[in-house]
């Protein structure tokens, strides 16, 4: 049924938002993909005409969305290229490409210094052998909570809260957490919870450094 509404939320950042419309009696749920107009920028305020229909027993969800007001807005127009013969475009593109790769390339190798690490303690007997399968199990929950948690995103329904995607990096699960930045593309813009982040990293990493430097070796009954 086509329906007329306005949007009253809009979550830009997860791309979600919700409609109010007069002839209902609850807001309907509305994802960026379900726009007609793809080049098209929600905003609150916006006066929308939609079909409404009903999936898996959840609440009213808005498909086949167009703008109706005049303030509906696209992004401007690209400048057109100012002179291209002396520099092709087909060379800067292996750069850009570098660049945004060089990052990941220093994380697979923190990842697999720390396993490194993990390995020598434990042939050294300063940490158990049980950590060797603890520390992929939690990277896998990790894994798993922030999929569960995009999937919640996506779907309107209740988020993971941030401090709990941070605990399961602190205790050890943050190589899962940097796979599902990267794989998922979740929580992988917002620089406020990567500083938080990478915190976590840092304090888990240097709590490990010191129970095998220090604590381990002063203390070897433990292990044997």
């Amino acid at each position: 049924m086509k329906r007329q509404g306005r949007l009253v939320r809009w979550e830009a950042e997860r791309g979600f938002g919700f409609i109010r419309s007069p002839d209902g009696s609850a807001d309907v749920f509305v994802h960026l993909r379900d726009f007609s107009d793809r080049q098209l920028k929600p905003q609150v305020g916006m006066d929308l005409s939609f079909e409404e229909i009903h999936v898996g027993g959840k609440g009213p969800r808005a498909v086949a969305v167009q703008a109706t007001s005049a303030g509906a807005s696209r992004p401007p127009p690209s400048p057109a290229p100012i002179n291209s013969s002396r520099r092709p475009a087909s060379r800067a593109t292996p750069r850009r490409a570098s660049a945004s790769e060089s990052p990941a390339l220093w994380g697979v190798l923190f990842i697999l210094a720390y396993g490194v690490l993990l390995g020598a303690a434990v042939w050294s007997g300063r940490l158990s052998p049980v950590a060797l399968g603890v520390v992929p199990a939690l990277s896998l929950l990790t894994f798993c909570a922030y999929a569960l948690d995009k999937n919640a995103a996506q779907t309107g329904r209740w988020r993971t809260k941030e401090n709990t995607l941070h605990l399961f990096a602190l205790t050890g699960g943050w190589p899962g957490a940097w796979a599902a930045q990267r794989v998922l593309r979740h929580k992988s813009s917002k620089r406020s919870f990567l500083t938080v982040y990478r915190v976590t990293v840092a304090v888990h990493c240097a709590a490990v450094l010191a129970w095998v430097f220090w604590l381990a070796g002063a203390s070897p009954a433990l292990w044997r």
